[in-house]
């Protein structure tokens, strides 16, 4: 089993930014591909970006493309997910996946248990 924490979240007001951790524990974190998702109150959950396990193949949602950015440090086991010029549609709760390769939630095994963002107007 892979365990996967999120952190970084709060109240940012809208052109602002926030970096989000996922901390990865439980297996070889570096062998896992890895994925941000978020979902908005009553909403499905969608994908936002997600990484190879080698942090050389990053694919964005076109929402999120040109201001956030996905990063990973193998070393400390985590992943980051950068969001600049945050804008009030950003506001979502922000879920780490790892397991997979999609762009849909199902493709997924291991979920951290999410972290909230909200952007003010």
């Amino acid at each position: 089993q892979l365990q996967l924490v999120e952190s970084g979240g709060g109240l940012v007001q809208a052109g602002g930014s926030l970096r989000l951790s996922c901390a990865a524990s439980g297996r070889t974190f570096s062998g896992y591909n890895m994925a941000w998702f978020r979902q908005a109150p009553g909403k499905e959950r969608v994908f936002v970006v997600r990484d190879s396990w080698r942090g050389s193949s990053k694919y964005y949602a076109d929402s999120v493309k040109g201001r956030f950015t996905i990063s990973r440090d193998n070393d400390k086991n985590t992943v980051y997910l950068q969001m600049n010029s945050l804008k009030s549609e950003d506001t979502a709760v922000y879920y780490c996946a790892a397991g997979g390769w999609g762009m849909s939630p199902h493709e997924y095994t291991y979920w951290g248990q999410g972290t909230q963002v909200t952007v003010s107007s």
